[in-house]
């Protein structure tokens, strides 16, 4: 004959609920445990406030040095006034009148010349009227006399120029010298200006057109003028 089992007194027919119900207590513990803090007593004293001490300012004693008024000013002393006796004469200033009567005779004045003051007028080479005439370029039309004047000048410089300077001071090559002068109104050469590649070909330079003979001046509207005139000086040294 088996026994029979109260089918209420069986243990292990819950245990799986116990089983989920201790472990979720464990974990429950296991993180309060691991979230619990302390704190020090000494960290956490906030102090006490005590309202019966009351501050004392100390104020500084200070003290207050009356000093004496100034002394008055001396009296002043009193002014003399000198009685002066006016003996100069003093002469008497008359001013004539300018006002003129009708029977009053009018004097004429004569007419005062004014010298005029003559401009210096300074007119390009291109494009003056009358060209200043190198001697021997007296004949022909206004761009004749140019051309003439041109070769005049690049014959008196070819001649008159030293080209073995160069050759001496130990230059090599072309060289290149820009010569720029003025014809004045009486046809003198005047400022002279020169540009080269040594000082010597320079004084070279201005020693030949210190040469150049006189020439007519150029007019402009019928008067002399000054112009202004260029002239290159190129050549080449031989080795």
């Amino acid at each position: 004959m088996e026994p029979k089992k109260n089918p209420e007194s069986n243990v292990g027919r819950n245990s799986s609920l116990f089983f989920a119900i201790g472990l979720a207590l464990m974990l429950f513990l296991t993180n309060y445990a691991i979230n619990y803090k302390t704190y020090d007593k000494s960290d956490i004293d906030i102090g006490q406030l005590n309202l019966d001490e009351e501050l004392e300012e100390e104020v500084p004693i200070t003290e207050q040095i009356a000093t004496p008024p100034p002394p008055p000013p001396p009296p002043a002393a009193p002014e003399v006034i000198e009685v002066v006796e006016d003996e100069e004469e003093v002469e008497e200033t008359v001013i004539e009148s300018t006002e003129t009567s009708q029977e009053e005779e009018i004097v004429e004045v004569e007419e005062v010349e004014v010298e005029e003051v003559e401009e210096d007028v300074e007119v390009p080479f291109a494009v003056i009227e009358n060209v200043p005439v190198f001697p021997g370029c007296e004949k022909g039309n206004n761009d004749a006399k140019k051309a003439c004047m041109n070769q005049k000048m690049n014959d008196f410089i070819r001649k008159k120029f030293n080209t073995e300077l160069a050759q001496e001071l130990g230059l090599s090559g072309i060289q290149q010298i820009r010569v720029f002068f003025k014809i004045d109104k009486t046809g003198e050469i005047v400022d002279v200006q020169v540009r080269a590649p040594h000082p010597s070909l320079e004084k070279e330079a201005r020693r030949v057109i210190g040469l150049l003979p006189q020439m007519q001046p150029g007019r402009q509207r019928g008067k002399a003028v000054r112009v202004p005139y260029y002239l290159p000086i190129k050549f080449q040294v031989q080795d």
